[in-house]
């Protein structure tokens, strides 16, 4: 029977290479010259973590990230904006969190939206993953076209389609 899995997935070697390209774009930035401005992303826990002075270089920061990892091919739906934190002086912290994995309420959206197209799937919550089968495969691929033309609040990424 055939099946695909949707996932939601950061790669996060290319995530790195964004992050290090806009460490060196804010450090070339005249704006920037003299800044106790810094950018670090722990990769075990998935946490983009910005101290800045100011909420326009906190802006400039988030921006240019967002811009590098466009050019590298990453969604910018994939970051979670946390709150703004006072950390210790003048200065502000900004943690920028990265959804891996398709959290329930989505999936249960992503469930809905498939059963209401009526196409003969089914469609069933794993983890953080759904995965869908039918019996025909065009089906399947009416099902991959419904949810990229669908915003579920997280990049969709369809996988491991099998014969």
């Amino acid at each position: 029977m055939p099946t695909f899995d949707i996932v939601s997935k950061v790669d996060a070697q290319t995530l790195d290479n964004a992050i290090n390209n806009a460490k060196k774009e804010i450090l070339n930035r005249y704006d920037f010259n003299g800044s106790n401005s810094t950018v670090e992303l722990d990769k075990k826990t998935n946490i983009i973590t910005i101290v800045t002075e100011d909420d326009m270089r906190l802006k400039a920061i988030t921006d240019s990230i967002i811009s590098r990892m466009m050019k590298q091919g990453l969604d910018a739906n994939s970051l979670d904006f946390g709150k703004d934190i006072a950390a210790s002086g003048n200065m502000i912290r900004k943690e920028l969190k990265i959804k891996e994995g398709i959290d329930k309420e989505a999936a249960k959206k992503i469930v809905a939206k498939i059963k209401d197209s009526k196409l003969k799937v089914q469609a069933s919550m794993m983890d953080d993953q759904v995965r869908v089968q039918s019996k025909n495969i065009d089906d399947l691929q009416k099902v991959i076209s419904l949810c990229r033309g669908e915003d579920f609040g997280q990049p969709l990424q369809f996988i491991n389609m099998r014969n």
